[in-house]
C-alpha cells in the first residue's frame, strides 16, 4: 500500500506534530507500506531519522508572496520554483518566521481556500506531482488547516483521503475576528471531502467531531509512535544530586502550555520545600522571550539556582539528558492537550508526569499505570500536589518504559494504523 502523508515544517523549530508525521511513516514502512512523507512551506526538523522527502511543496514564501504581492502569484512557476528550495527555505524561516496565529489570518484563508485563492499555482503542482507521478492509494494530511488543498484533490484522486488532526483548534482560536469564523467555516466545508479523520486521543477525536461539526462515526484513534531504537538507559547518574527532588518542564516555553503557569507555581513552592528545584527546557519564541525571561530573573532573585532554564537541546542525546534528569514531569497546560507526546517520552526515561486532569493527559496516566493528575480547575491544586511530591517508587521507575515499549513501538503501531487503512 502507498501512502503519502504531507506534513507542514516547523519554522525552522522541533515541532511536535511533524515529529510525530516522521514517526508514523517510519512505524508504516516496518509495516510493508510504501510511505512518503512530503514537507509543506518549510522544511521539517526532528531529532530522529528523517524520513521527509527532500523536495518542497507549498514553499512557505511563495505562499507569503501570493498573499502580500499583488501581481505575485501570476508569475510563471519556473521563475518562481527557486524560492522553494529547502535549504533557502530553512535559511529564511530562521530569520524571520512567523507561525503566530495572531498575524496570519489573512494568509490562512487564502490557503484554505484552495484553487480559489492566490495560492492556485502551488496547489495544482502539488496535486498534478500526487496523482500523475506518486499514484499513492492514500493520502494523509497532518492537519486540517493544509485542508485548502483537498476539494480540488479529490475531484482528481479516487484514493482515500484523510487526515491526522493534532491541534488545530489552537491555532484557529488564536486568529482574530473576522479570521476565525472565516477559517472555522472553510476547515468544516474542507473536512467533509475526507474520508476519515484521525486523531491520537478519544479526548480529541470527540472535541473534533463537534468542533468541525463531523458525524459522529467519522473520527478514529490511532495511536502515538515511539522510536524505541536508541532507547535511553534508566539510570540514576544525571540527577546531580540524590536529596533534591527535580521538577522537569519539558515543552515550548508559551502560555499554552503551561509555562508560565510552571513560574508561578514554583515561586509558591519553592521557598518552602528547599529538597526540590524546577528546571525548564524547551524552545523558546521570540514574542515570548522578553516576559519569560523578566519572570524568571524575578523569581530566581527569591529562589537562586533551584529554578533554571536550561534552553532547548539541540539533539536527541541531549533532550533524554534532560528528562532523565528529572524525578518528575511537570507541564501545566492551559490548553487541552491533543496527544502529551512527551509524557511518554518521559515515561520512556522512567520518568513520571505531573499534568493536569483535561485533555490527552488522563488517557496517557491510565495507559501507562503511573503518574498523577492536578485539578486544572483548581487554582490551588498544583501547588498542593508539588508541595506532597515525593521521588517515585523504583518500581514506578521499570515499569513506565516496559509499558511505552508494549503500547507506543513503532512495529506495534505501524500494523495497528496500517489496519486502519486498508
Amino acid at each position: 500500500m502507498k501512502i503519502v502523508i504531507i506534513t507542514a515544517g516547523g519554522a525552522g523549530m522541533f515541532c511536535g506534530s511533524c515529529m510525530q508525521d516522521n514517526t508514523l511513516v517510519r512505524s508504516l514502512r516496518l509495516a510493508g507500506a510504501d510511505a512518503i512523507l512530503l514537507p509543506t512551506y518549510t522544511p521539517i526538523r526532528v531529532d530522529e531519522d528523517n524520513a521527509s522527502e527532500q523536495r518542497v511543496f507549498l514553499g512557505g514564501i511563495n505562499v507569503y508572496l501570493d498573499s502580500k504581492i499583488p501581481g505575485w502569484r501570476l508569475l510563471p512557476r519556473a521563475l518562481k520554483r527557486w524560492l522553494d528550495r529547502p535549504t533557502f527555505v530553512r535559511w529564511l524561516s530562521q530569520l524571520s518566521s512567523s507561525t503566530n496565529a495572531r498575524d496570519l489570518g489573512p494568509l490562512t484563508i487564502d490557503l484554505l481556500s484552495g484553487v480559489r485563492g492566490p495560492q492556485k499555482a502551488e496547489i495544482n503542482e502539488l496535486i498534478r506531482w500526487l496523482c500523475d507521478d506518486l499514484h499513492p492509494d492514500a493520502i494523509i494530511f497532518s492537519n486540517a488547516l493544509l485542508s485548502g488543498v483537498v476539494p480540488e484533490l479529490r475531484r482528481q484522486f479516487s484514493g482515500r483521503l484523510l487526515c491526522l488532526l493534532q491541534g488545530d483548534d489552537i491555532f484557529l482560536e488564536a486568529l482574530p475576528e473576522p479570521w476565525r469564523q472565516r477559517a472555522l467555516k472553510l476547515v468544516s466545508e474542507n473536512a467533509s471531502h475526507f474520508d476519515g479523520l484521525l486523531t491520537h486521543s478519544h479526548y480529541y477525536a470527540s472535541f473534533m467531531q463537534d468542533y468541525l461539526k463531523l458525524p459522529s462515526d467519522h473520527v478514529r484513534v490511532i495511536p502515538l509512535s515511539l522510536d524505541l531504537a536508541d532507547n535511553p538507559p534508566l539510570t540514576h547518574d544525571l540527577k546531580t544530586n540524590p536529596d533534591i527532588l527535580t521538577v522537569g518542564y519539558f515543552a515550548r516555553i508559551c502560555p499554552e502550555k503551561g509555562a508560565f503557569r510552571f513560574l508561578d507555581v514554583a515561586e509558591r513552592v519553592l521557598p518552602g520545600r528547599s529538597d526540590m528545584q524546577m528546571v525548564m527546557g524547551g524552545y523558546l519564541p521570540e514574542q515570548h522571550r522578553r516576559e519569560f525571561e523578566s519572570r524568571l530573573r524575578a523569581i530566581r532573585s527569591q529562589v537562586g539556582d533551584r529554578l533554571r532554564y536550561e534552553g532547548s537541546p539541540p539533539d536527541r542525546d541531549a533532550k533524554f539528558r534532560m528528562l532523565q534528569s528529572f524525578d518528575w514531569l511537570c507541564v501545566p497546560t492551559l490548553y487541552r492537550e491533543p496527544k502529551g507526546l512527551y509524557v511518554l517520552e518521559a515515561a520512556l526515561c522512567g520518568v513520571p508526569s505531573l499534568v493536569p486532569d483535561h485533555g490527552a493527559f488522563p488517557e496517557r496516566i491510565q495507559a501507562l499505570g503511573a503518574g498523577l493528575l492536578f485539578d486544572a480547575e483548581n487554582p490551588t491544586s498544583l501547588e498542593e500536589r508539588l508541595l506532597s511530591l515525593t521521588a517515585p517508587p523504583e518500581a514506578v521507575i521499570q515499569s513506565l518504559p516496559v509499558a511505552c515499549r508494549q503500547l507506543h513501538s513503532m512495529t506495534q503501531t505501524g500494523d495497528q494504523v496500517l489496519r486502519q487503512l486498508n
